[in-house]
């Protein structure tokens, strides 16, 4: 008999928080694909969040408001969600906030970035993961990571800023040539106009980021966030609180990195030695 699928933390908000959207939807004597259609997105979307399934994002819910003549009541719902409740699973928030922000701040310490990544070195950051999960999830979820990098050729892509710990630029995930083209990707990453590139050298007496990786976003509304990474969840702070701290320790990590022209000297030397 297969094993039971473990219920997602606190889902018995988000059952609540779609209880509330459906009786606002049929008060109002609206189908669930009038309500999609009014919201310009997939009935299907509708439907999950109705039933629990998909968090309501805070933004949706202020467009529901509007649209149900509701006095911001979906909104304050999926703004007070619990923590663990406002990502979905695979970060849904945070990839929809990825694709449109203005600037992007993003430091990692065990692998190259994923919008700095080739699509080799994925595939193998992905095969990594324990337990495995299967070819055919790895090569879906590498096309994902490669997708998302088309921000970096928007016609006005946004401000990229990546500090990464030079451990990652050390260990050779993928085997040599997956590395050597890895190393050429990031020396060629370095010499774009809108992507700041530093290395956060191994040796150092100080250093901001022990706590582990994490990105800092502006969307378009200028609202600043912070996501991170765990073993086993991500979470999407919007605490104005929690992301100047995280601003403070990525500005603090900035002076602690050496700078672009160092970075490209490190890279350089790299290659040298593959």
């Amino acid at each position: 008999m297969p094993p039971r699928k473990r219920p997602r933390p606190n889902e018995t908000a988000m059952k609540m928080v779609g209880a509330l959207v459906a009786q606002a939807r049929t008060a109002k004597g609206m189908t669930q694909r009038a309500l999609a259609e009014a919201l310009h997105v997939d009935v299907e979307t509708v439907a999950s969040i109705e039933q629990g399934r998909r968090v309501l994002m805070p933004n949706v819910a202020e467009k529901m408001d509007r649209i149900l003549g509701l006095p911001d009541l979906l909104a304050v719902a999926a703004n007070r969600l619990p923590e663990v409740d406002m990502v979905p699973a695979w970060a849904e928030e945070y990839m929809a906030r990825e694709a449109e922000a203005l600037a992007l701040s993003w430091y990692d310490t065990l692998t190259v970035p994923g919008l700095l990544q080739t699509e080799a070195y994925a595939r193998a950051v992905l095969g990594c993961r324990v337990p495995f999960v299967g070819e055919e999830k790895i090569e879906r979820q590498t096309a994902h990571r490669i997708q998302r990098q088309k921000i970096l050729t928007r016609p006005v892509p946004p401000t990229l800023s990546f500090i990464v710990w030079e451990a990652a630029l050390r260990d050779r995930i993928g085997g040599t040539e997956v590395y050597r083209e890895q190393l050429r990707h990031l020396r060629a990453c370095a010499d774009r106009p809108t992507v700041s590139l530093q290395v956060l050298p191994l040796g150092i007496t100080a250093h901001a980021g022990l706590a582990g990786p994490f990105t800092l976003l502006e969307t378009p509304e200028f609202q600043h966030l912070a996501y991170s990474e765990t073993q086993r969840g991500s979470f999407l702070v919007r605490d104005p609180n929690e992301v100047s701290i995280l601003s403070q320790k990525y500005a603090m990590l900035r002076s602690q990195a050496l700078n672009f022209a160092e970075t490209k000297g490190l890279l350089d030397r790299l290659l040298g030695e593959t």
